[in-house]
Order: structure tokens, then C-alpha cells, then sequence
């Protein structure tokens, strides 16, 4: 069989995975049980969420799970220590002998198997899922040393970046911050993607789905997602008070995170606590219910790189209403799926509400242009693309480590 057509060795490094629950950790599953399904040979290194180390076979992929301590402030989550975990990561390079590495971020676990797969000679893809918004309120970063962090994590991502073979990222804007950023190679922008079958318009399902959730039968407005300070909850709810005037409406969030009881309070406070749902944790097997329970789907958020759940919205047909801050806008067009609002501003995100739980004929064609929208985002034609990369890559001959490094300094100096 030709190199290029035999099944692929692929390894892929994250350091979020299920049960993390969280868009990177969830993409890197869809990625890795995705390549097993098309007959590649896919192993994955990351964190052990018990803390000791393990290898297990789950459907078709190989786990291999590194010793791992909760990570402070984030009793959810783990990350793998640093002790060890280079010789791990090369023992497992050399039995696999990978055709690429696959690394999903610039920390611990990536990080080393970015090193060991270049090391070996072996072609490395980084994807980028990184923004610095997103690590403040976890590492309970003072307000007034998030721009000089910032600075320091971006100066950190992108020299590991510069070693990698080949750099993506899940949206132009995405793509374009990177180089904002100092990144001066070239960066493909490749869709995290989603299930088109899983997610669809549900319609004949709503009123089912909301007895699932014990959500009463009124306008639903959706999020799902962190309840944590990046995504911004506390404007929605805010918008949801301003509307309740006007609509009999309800707001149902599907996720857990820091700031629960702090929403939970503030409904409270502007008396919408009987209209504020909060679902927890929503299994990925019931997930689709939860859009199919709503009318509109929320975002406030301004540190998306990409933003799964709108996308998982869009397919199953409802209009967007998103704040005007990072990738939203790529998913967005202004009045026909949806609108976009000022970032913090909770008057525009009511307003742009009541507007898209208008009459019920402008409702559902901005859904059915979400769905159209959505359709561009397929999850098969991202596989496709991530393994011409990998076949691409594999063929050529590697970039000298010395001459990446060299173009990383030189971006990071600019």
C-alpha cells in the first residue's frame, strides 16, 4: 500500500479531556474518535482524571492517561505532572513510531509531546485553542495584572507554537489574532466542527424537551456552557429582566462553573429567579435536547475562538443573538440568523431578544438560515482536512528545529 494511502499513525496530545467538560477537551474527543472511525490508528496522551496513571482502550482509541494533581481553584480539572512525563511521552513516540503529533495547546502534555515528536524526526501540528480571557478567573488573576499576564501567556504560546511543523486554529479571526500576536508562519484556519445529524432542527421535540428539563412552555432563550466570568452570563440575565415586561419569556443555562450561586443571586436581586433555569451538568447524549427545548440561543461571551455550542445552536436551527467580540461574528449575519450587540451592553442584548422571539415566522427563518450557516461547518470535512495535513506534512521533508526556533524569537522580538 502507498504511504499515502494506508491508515495513519496518529498521536494526539491535549491537556483537557473528557470528563473535562469544556470546548477543547470536547473537540480533541470528536477528533480523535472521528480519526479511529475512518481507520486510522489513533492514540491519545493527557491527563489521568484520578490521578494515577493509566492506558485503556476506549472504542477505538488508545487513552494513555499521565499522573495528574487538581489543578488550584479547579477542583473539576487536572493537570499532568511535569515529573516524569517527558520520559512517558517518549517511550510512547517510540512503540507508536506516529506519522504526525498532534498537539492541542502549548501546556504540559502538549508541550512535551510536541518536543519528544520533533526529537524523533516525527511531524507536529499545534492547534491553537488558547485565550488568556479564558485562565484569568480560574487562576484568580488580580484585575490589575491581566494585561501583563496576558502578555507573558501569549509571549509562552506563541515560542511553542514556533516549534511545531504546522500551526491551525479553529476560525480566521482566530488565525489572525495569532499573528496580532506575533506569530509569523502561516496559520490555517480549520473548523472545530460539529454533527450536522446530531444537532437539527428539532421542532416537533420542543415541548417534549422542556418537560425533560421542567422548563414551563414560554419563549426560551438558551446558553450552554461554563457558568464561569468569561462567558459574561450576568448580562443575559440582565437582558432577561428587561424583557420580562414585555415577553413571557425564561432563560435555561446547561452547565456548571465558579459564578452559579453569584448568578443564582443576581436573579434573585432583579426578580427573575423564577425564570432562570439552571439544568447542571447536561450529559453529550442529552445535549441536543437542551437547544431543542429553546426559541433563541444566547452568547455574551468575548473569548471565543470558535464557540461549539452557537454552531451546535445554528444546526439545530435557532436564531443567534452573540456578543460583537472575537470569532461570534463569523457566525453571525446581522438580520438573517441573528444579530450581534455591543460586549456588556444588556439593553442591546434585550433588545436584539425581543426581536428575534418576535412573530413566529421571522423566528423560524432566521433558525433555518443558522442551519444553512452551520451546514459550512460539517465535522467530516474537518476530519478530511486535518488528515490531508497530516498526509501533507508526512511527505514533506521536516523544517530544520533550529530554524523554527529562529523565526519564533524573531516573531516574538516584533
Amino acid at each position: 500500500m502507498a504511504q499515502f494511502d494506508r491508515p495513519l499513525r496518529v498521536l494526539i496530545a491535549t491537556d483537557t479531556y473528557p470528563p473535562d467538560v469544556n470546548g477543547a477537551g470536547y473537540f480533541t474527543h470528536r477528533l480523535a474518535e472521528g480519526l479511529a472511525r475512518r481507520g486510522h490508528r489513533v492514540h491519545v496522551v493527557c491527563p489521568s482524571e484520578r490521578g494515577e496513571p493509566y492506558v485503556t482502550v476506549n472504542g477505538e482509541v488508545t487513552e494513555h492517561r499521565m499522573p495528574s494533581a487538581p489543578i488550584p481553584f479547579q477542583p473539576s480539572m487536572r493537570a499532568a505532572l511535569p515529573l516524569g512525563l517527558g520520559g512517558h511521552l517518549a517511550r510512547i513516540v517510540q512503540r507508536m513510531d506516529p506519522d504526525v503529533v498532534h498537539a492541542q495547546s502549548h501546556f504540559p502534555v502538549s508541550r512535551a509531546a510536541l518536543r519528544k515528536g520533533r526529537a524523533a524526526g516525527i511531524p507536529v501540528v499545534l492547534t491553537n485553542h488558547f485565550m488568556p480571557d479564558n485562565l484569568y478567573a480560574h487562576a484568580r488573576v488580580p484585575a490589575p495584572m491581566r494585561e501583563a499576564a496576558g502578555t507573558l501567556a501569549w509571549r509562552d504560546m506563541i515560542r511553542v507554537a514556533g516549534e511545531a511543523d504546522y500551526v491551525t486554529t479553529p476560525t480566521p479571526r482566530a488565525a489572525r489574532l495569532l499573528r496580532e500576536k506575533g506569530f509569523a508562519r502561516t496559520v490555517e484556519d480549520i473548523s472545530c466542527g460539529i454533527d450536522l445529524e446530531r444537532f437539527r432542527p428539532r421542532a416537533g421535540d420542543r415541548a417534549a424537551a422542556r418537560r425533560r428539563f421542567g422548563l414551563p412552555d414560554r419563549d426560551t432563550i438558551v446558553f450552554v456552557g461554563r457558568l464561569d466570568e468569561e462567558k459574561r452570563i450576568v448580562d443575559t440575565i440582565r437582558a432577561l429582566a428587561r424583557i420580562v415586561p414585555e415577553r413571557d419569556a425564561q432563560l435555561a443555562l446547561a452547565g456548571t462553573g465558579q459564578r452559579e450561586e453569584e448568578l443564582r443571586a443576581l436573579a434573585a436581586e432583579l426578580g427573575v429567579a423564577d425564570r432562570v433555569f439552571f439544568l447542571g451538568f447536561v450529559p453529550d447524549e442529552d445535549l441536543p435536547l437542551v437547544y431543542a427545548a429553546g426559541d433563541a440561543f444566547a452568547i455574551a461571551g468575548v473569548a471565543e475562538l470558535q464557540s461549539i455550542a452557537t454552531l451546535e445552536a445554528m444546526s439545530t436551527g435557532l436564531p443567534v443573538v452573540a456578543a460583537d467580540a472575537m470569532a461570534l461574528p463569523h457566525l453571525v449575519e446581522e438580520g438573517r440568523n441573528g444579530f450581534l450587540f455591543p460586549p456588556g451592553d444588556d439593553a442591546r442584548l434585550a433588545d436584539r431578544l425581543l426581536t428575534v422571539l418576535g412573530p413566529e415566522r421571522d423566528r423560524l427563518a432566521m433558525g433555518a438560515a443558522s442551519r444553512e450557516i452551520a451546514l459550512r461547518h460539517d465535522h467530516r470535512r474537518s476530519l478530511e482536512r486535518f488528515e490531508d495535513t497530516y498526509r501533507r506534512l508526512r511527505g514533506a521533508p521536516p523544517v530544520p528545529l533550529w530554524v523554527e526556533r529562529a523565526v519564533a524569537e524573531r516573531a516574538v522580538a516584533v
